[in-house]
């Protein structure tokens, strides 16, 4: 990935947060069970959120955009680096759901990553760490509840 400058890196950003949300809310019309739909529901949700704070950052900059976001570590139990991607079906069940979701997030959370690089200023840096931290919230959230998922099942 080669930008031309901060805007160019945010502007790329925005992007896929809307790609998530939109993937998030397509899957989610399909679904016939409501608690399915709900949870996709729930997660283009947070995809729009993410996006929001990256447009804010646009247009306060990163002074005010983010000065009030606590960094925080959040614990990487690593689950989905033992899941294969999987690509949504018509019809998945819960687990497979909560797959699909962990694999986004660790994508997520390794673009940012890359993309706080990119950036020289810390100011700048920020953003991008704090956009990590959410990605790595919900990963922790997602491979939780497949961990507990699987132990109710037996596995």
């Amino acid at each position: 990935m080669q930008f031309e400058n901060l805007k160019d890196i945010i502007d790329f950003a925005i992007e896929r947060e809307k790609e998530a949300a939109e993937f998030y809310d397509d899957v989610s019309e399909k679904e016939f069970f409501a608690g399915s739909r709900e949870m996709l529901k729930e997660f283009a949700a947070e995809e729009r959120k993410h996006q929001a704070m990256l447009e804010k950052f646009l247009k306060e900059g990163p002074d005010r955009s983010v000065a009030e976001y606590k960094l925080k570590w959040i614990t990487d139990i690593k689950r989905s680096n033992y899941v294969v991607d999987i690509e949504y079906q018509e019809g998945m069940v819960y687990n497979e759901f909560l797959m699909l979701a962990m694999k986004r997030e660790e994508k997520a959370l390794a673009l940012y990553n890359e993309l706080e690089q990119k950036v020289e200023d810390a100011k700048s840096k920020k953003i991008f760490r704090v956009l990590a931290q959410e990605e790595a919230k919900h990963k922790l959230f997602l491979e939780t509840n497949y961990d507990d998922y699987m132990a109710k099942m037996g596995d």
